[in-house]
């Protein structure tokens, strides 16, 4: 399995492919549609992510003390972000999502190129998944 880093490493050599925004944010939608299909009974009010302008949500399932996410979004472009953090954290132990630090979100320019609500979710996104993984590391 690959350290966090390096996924984040792959994704900024990806984005760093394309010049221009238009064709990132291609990217991030064909991103979020490769996402596997999230299960009707956990977008729940509890999985939902607030402070996100679209719906969001997040499902943690720990597997062989891995913490592993299931996320989904009514908005393409915040299903492909959302996608990315998956990508990224999910299947490493809680403690490596804990103490991860996600360089590669301002690396590819996301933060500056989102609206202040997307970077909002982007960051309640971000809180969620380490909560979740502050959380696991407590019960195990």
């Amino acid at each position: 399995m690959q350290s966090i880093n390096n996924i984040q490493d792959e994704i900024i050599e990806d984005f760093s492919m394309y010049d221009d925004w238009n064709d990132k944010y291609e990217y991030l939608i064909e991103f979020g549609k490769s996402l596997p299909i999230m299960e009707e009974q956990y977008k729940t009010e509890d999985n939902r992510i607030h402070g996100c302008q679209s719906k969001v949500w997040l499902h943690p399932e720990i597997k062989d003390d891995k913490l592993f996410f299931h996320a989904d979004s009514d908005a393409i472009i915040t299903k492909g972000i959302v996608g990315l953090l998956v990508k990224v954290l999910s299947g490493h132990t809680p403690k490596e999502i804990a103490d991860s630090d996600l360089y590669f979100i301002n690396k590819i320019g996301l933060q500056e190129h989102l609206s202040p609500t997307r970077a909002n979710g982007l960051v309640s996104m971000i809180k969620k998944m380490k909560t979740y993984g502050i959380a696991f590391q407590a019960e195990h």
